[in-house]
């Protein structure tokens, strides 16, 4: 191809690219290793990295607590900005508010941890040595 014609579309991608130009993974490898580990499905069954991706295609991802269900719709040959990438999947409306209802409750539920008795900040050296006294012990302090 010479360097003015434009490119062919494309009609299909391998699933661990098109999750990273997607992303749904910060890098190919990322993308490799969830496709690897069972978290990511096309069309209801678990895939290898290899296995190419057409329009049309059910894509199930899970990112961390989060589960992406998205309907293939475009491919692109280069990762872009989030906004292009959106552009590359649809994703229905109750999936999307399920996530979201599912985001906004850990979000309520507050960071898991903090100090025992429920106050907030930075510990005291003596929280840390009772810390590190142990559990049924009472630190110095």
């Amino acid at each position: 191809m010479s360097p003015g014609t434009p490119q062919e579309p494309i009609e299909r991608q391998r699933i661990d690219t098109w999750l990273w130009v997607a992303r749904f993974a910060k890098t190919r490898a990322l993308a490799v290793d969830a496709v690897k580990g069972g978290r990511v499905h096309v069309n209801g069954t678990r895939v290898k990295p290899s296995k190419e991706v057409r329009a049309g295609d059910r894509v199930e991802v899970v990112v961390g607590e989060d589960r992406h269900r998205v309907d293939v719709v475009a491919f692109s040959r280069r990762r872009g900005p989030a906004v292009e990438a959106r552009l590359l999947y649809v994703e229905r409306e109750e999936d999307r508010a399920e996530r979201e209802l599912r985001a906004e409750q850990r979000r309520l539920a507050g960071p898991v941890g903090g100090l025992p008795d429920g106050r907030k900040g930075r510990p005291t050296k003596r929280d840390r040595r009772r810390y590190e006294a142990g559990p049924g012990r009472r630190g110095h302090g």
